[in-house]
């Protein structure tokens, strides 16, 4: 009996198979199996190459995740569906988080959709906001996932990029030339139409912020082209330095701004599935039918502890200490990556404004290098080309994952350093 091939997948994942997100790549090389086949001890490799923090949450919250399982009947409740925009009580307190810690004003329920953390939502999203054909405006670098989110949400959206980091300068365009900046964004503006601009804040993988000034001339040409401008805040509750005035962006103030938020960040919540979109109500209620074919509703037990948390941590002063105990830390261990690529790899950088990560560039097309040095020092760090066509002689460091033993950041750069030097 012969038995029949399976029949084919679609074209587009067809398409998106032989064209995967580089970050993955890059990290299933470095998976114990694929180390172990190098010759490396899994134990002494040092990888800079993770996007996700590496903090304790709250104990509070880990609490509030105690009561909810301890009471018989509120667990019970737990295993029920909320409405598909998320639970009202726990909107409702998102709203607060975001006056509390950022000022936002007017900032309601109805401008808050929860979902599943900020991918599944981007990816909703952009199938509620734009249409096959559509033009949108992304930094280069930013964020190696959003093409293939676009893919997949809305195949047929072009892409033009605004550089903002100078590959012979190692520069960052808005903070060094913010004119030039300025005028360039208008010009590609005008000359492409897009229905959306979208940036990051802090980027990843650059961790820098887009200048308020910027900021003000993209909110300008999208508002008057009704366009989208659409911020992704991923990394909002970490930052460095004070935050700009666009922070404090509301959607009642500004209907075409959207803003992407995730819990996975500041709370260490990266598999506790939470995320949420801040829009205006139209956007809101738009989500909601996308959000019916998609997810039906997000995680009932993460809504119930995450309202149940924030209603006592902005009520007692917890939670502006937590954020700032936090970015303690993570400032901490930007400063000693830092001071270690400057005095072992000796190469132009970029300096954090918060978020996780600094981007180096090491003179060669980091494709080729960083198998090559893993293989060689047993250190991970990610190729810049797949963030954009302006670091492909660039790696994005990550101290991230290690935040609570910054020892390692040292020992890892003084390897590649080494590494580096012999390979010149």
């Amino acid at each position: 009996m012969t038995t029949a091939a399976a029949p084919p997948l679609s074209s587009l994942v067809r398409d998106q198979i032989t064209r995967p997100s580089p970050i993955r790549q890059i990290m299933k090389m470095a998976e114990r199996q694929n180390i172990i086949a190098m010759g490396l001890d899994p134990a002494q490799v040092i990888s800079f190459g993770g996007g996700w923090v590496n903090h304790q949450a709250p104990d509070a919250f880990r609490k509030a995740y105690q009561s909810v399982v301890a009471d018989a009947d509120l667990f019970h409740n737990s295993g029920g569906y909320t409405a598909t925009l998320g639970d009202l009580e726990c909107r409702e307190q998102i709203a607060r988080f975001e006056e509390h810690l950022f000022g936002v004003p007017r900032l309601g329920a109805e401008h808050i959709a929860i979902g599943m953390g900020s991918t599944q939502l981007t990816h909703d999203l952009f199938r509620t906001l734009l249409d096959p054909g559509d033009t949108v405006m992304l930094l280069d670098p930013t964020y190696a996932n959003y093409e293939g989110q676009f893919a997949f949400s809305v195949p047929g959206v072009r892409i033009v990029p605004l550089r903002v980091l100078d590959p012979a300068t190692w520069a960052y365009l808005p903070e060094s030339d913010p004119s030039g900046m300025a005028r360039e964004f208008s010009r590609l503006f005008d000359a492409h139409r897009p229905r959306m601009v979208l940036f990051g804040a802090p980027d990843n993988p650059t961790s820098q912020v887009v200048p308020q000034a910027l900021a003000d001339v993209m909110l300008a040409k999208t508002a008057e082209a009704g366009a989208w401008l659409t911020i992704d805040f991923a990394y909002k509750c970490q930052y460095f330095q004070q935050p700009p005035a666009y922070y404090a962006w509301s959607p009642a103030d500004h209907p075409n701004v959207v803003g992407i938020h995730s819990n996975s960040k500041w709370a260490r919540g990266l598999g506790r599935r939470l995320g949420w979109i801040e829009a205006h109500p139209s956007v809101v209620d738009a989500i909601e039918r996308v959000q019916q074919c998609s997810i039906l509703c997000p995680d009932t037990l993460s809504q119930m502890t995450m309202a149940r948390y924030l209603k006592a941590a902005i009520a007692d002063g917890s939670l502006t200490e937590y954020v700032a105990r936090a970015n303690a830390l993570y400032k901490h261990a930007a400063d000693v990556t830092l001071k270690a690529v400057d005095t072992h790899l000796q190469r132009p950088r970029l300096t954090p404004f918060g978020g996780l990560y600094t981007v180096v560039d090491i003179g060669t097309n980091a494709d080729e290098f960083v198998p090559r040095a893993l293989k060689a020092t047993g250190v991970l760090v990610v190729p810049g080309g797949g963030f954009g066509d302006s670091i492909r002689n660039g790696v994005r460091i990550s101290f991230g994952p290690l935040v609570r033993d910054t020892a390692k950041i040292d020992e890892g750069l003084e390897r590649l350093g080494r590494y580096l030097r012999a390979s010149h």
